[in-house]
């Protein structure tokens, strides 16, 4: 074998070895964001802790975002990163623009079905990264 069929062999070990490393699939802590998840849940049982519980989906959809990797300064460009992933991107939409709305002015009200419409979008958004267990699968 000539040196150039040795460059070129240990060539492809080094794109191989790069390929594989590059696409090695992250893994998410799904224990961690299960029992968050759980916690989060049970600021439902008061309305005076709806809000608290939006904004801490929210944060911890954030914290998904950024253990999966994807791009962005802020949650709304790692969401645009994430959007092929996600299911109901306008429903995520909806929940993180009222999640911002309420942190702007806490004082809002905030009714039932937005408060299980935006956490719904939430937990759905977490399953589609992996991070929370699909409910089939529990």
């Amino acid at each position: 074998m000539s040196i150039f069929e040795y460059a070129g062999i240990a060539l492809l070990i080094i794109v191989a070895l790069f390929i594989g490393w590059r696409f090695k699939p992250i893994r998410i802590n799904k224990k961690y964001f299960y029992q968050e998840w759980k916690e989060l849940q049970k600021l439902l049982a008061d309305k005076s802790t709806w809000i608290k519980s939006i904004t801490d989906a929210d944060e911890l959809f954030d914290e998904a975002l950024k253990k999966r990797h994807f791009k962005g300064k802020s949650m709304g460009e790692r969401m645009v990163s994430a959007q092929r992933y996600i299911k109901d991107n306008d429903g995520l939409w909806f929940a993180h623009k009222l999640s911002n709305k309420l942190d702007s002015n806490p004082k809002s009200r905030l009714n039932k079905k937005d408060t299980l419409s935006a956490l719904t979008s939430f937990k759905k958004a977490l399953q589609d990264l992996g991070a929370l267990p699909n409910d089939k699968s529990k």
